[in-house]
């Protein structure tokens, strides 16, 4: 079977809604980032066999044909758009690897997009279109009422109550993941992944030096009056894109190319969506058994951050020694751009495997609907146990 390696991932900063990114449609912040790789590795674009890119709020259509034409690629190059949910620019990946390991391609660019501060309204089309106004929603259903469709919020309120996650330890957490990113941001290590965009900072938007456990603490739930999910141990939503420059090994090794990370396995499970949140537990675990490994294997785990909760739910489960896990800081500080996150946290790991030399990681989130996805990967750069 072919072995898909990355050999190239990058990012933008990441903005807050209505920040930094706020002006910059989701097409021209993937032709930046394609074009920094093409200039970087100066692979052939005419064996480029496609563009998958996820993508969940934006105008529909096609964004990845369209970022693949904004780049310059040759019109022969197609593009495929992937809408998992929070798992888009993640899958996007693992299709890009399937497809290698299948013999029908050798050369992908993958990765996911979202701008959360360009994104249109969605507006239902009413009964009676001469009577009856249009009405705005924020969302389509993710599961039927007879099984419950919570609120993202909700359901991480639903995970805290059954696995007993409590708000100080929520909170906690949370402090933590500001620690870690902002001293990852002053400590240069996102500086290689992090593609420059004209006029704008190379700097994260979200993260806070002085978050505190303390400050935190004052914040009220949002979702329910005695709940214990709060603004301050969520992920905030954002703006910003991800890809990775995926191939065949034996090619990129033609081309002259160093592989990062090779992409053993990945897979997606369903969960009730009413605790949509622990997702990534049998995901996880299905794909540790299917490669005949145990969780003491893994060295280095980029897990989406959606909600404090839900994380430590997931992570008690698996019982990974924190220091293992988003050792740059994970989504509660450096935010959530929906169907890219994927891809950003499949970037972060890749920086974080390479500096820290560690063998083999795991990138795992959970998806609206009651979903979990995870990718197995493996340094090809001499990693060793953590």
């Amino acid at each position: 079977m072919n072995k898909p390696v990355i050999v190239c991932a990058k990012r933008t900063v990441i903005g807050k809604v209505d920040g930094i990114l706020r002006n910059i449609p989701p097409e021209q912040l993937i032709k930046t980032l394609i074009q920094d790789i093409l200039q970087e590795t100066k692979i052939p674009t005419e064996e480029i066999d496609d563009v998958i890119l996820g993508n969940v709020v934006g105008p529909g259509g096609n964004i990845a044909r369209l970022s693949s034409l904004e780049a310059g690629l040759p019109v022969n190059v197609p593009g495929m758009t992937v809408d998992r949910q929070c798992g888009s620019g993640l899958e996007a990946i693992g299709i890009a690897s399937r497809m290698i390991q299948a013999g029908a391609g050798n050369i992908y660019f993958a990765g996911g997009v979202e701008s959360v501060s360009l994104a249109p309204w969605k507006m239902e089309k009413p009964n009676n279109v001469y009577k009856d106004l249009p009405r705005l929603y924020e969302r389509a259903r993710f599961s039927p009422d007879v099984i419950g469709d919570p609120e993202m919020g909700e359901a991480a309120e639903n995970v805290a109550v059954k696995y007993g996650i409590s708000r100080e330890d929520q909170d906690i957490y949370a402090a933590e993941s500001h620690r870690k990113a902002t001293e990852a941001m002053e400590n240069g290590r996102f500086d290689n992944e992090i593609v420059n965009l004209v006029g704008i900072s190379n700097n994260d938007e979200c993260p806070r030096r002085k978050t505190s456990t303390r400050m935190l603490r004052r914040l009220p739930p949002v979702f329910m009056q005695d709940g214990t999910v709060t603004a301050g141990n969520s992920c905030p939503k954002n703006d910003g894109a991800s890809i990775v420059l995926i191939m065949e090994e034996e090619r990129a090794v033609e081309l002259g190319l160093n592989p990062i990370v090779e992409v053993l396995d990945t897979v997606t499970s369903g969960v009730d969506p009413n605790l949509l949140g622990i997702g990534p537990v049998p995901a996880v675990h299905q794909c540790l058994e299917r490669n005949r490994l145990q969780m003491k294997d893994i060295d280095q785990m980029e897990f989406n951050e959606a909600f404090a909760s839900q994380t430590l739910a997931c992570l008690r489960s698996f019982e990974i020694p924190i220091d293992k896990v988003n050792t740059g800081g994970g989504t509660i500080a450096l935010g959530h751009p929906y169907g890219a996150t994927g891809a950003i946290i499949t970037t972060r790991l890749c920086t974080e495997m390479t500096q820290r030399q560690t063998e083999l990681g795991i990138v795992t989130m959970g998806i609206g609907g009651g979903m979990g996805i995870a990718m197995l990967c493996k340094n090809k750069n001499g990693g060793t146990k953590s």
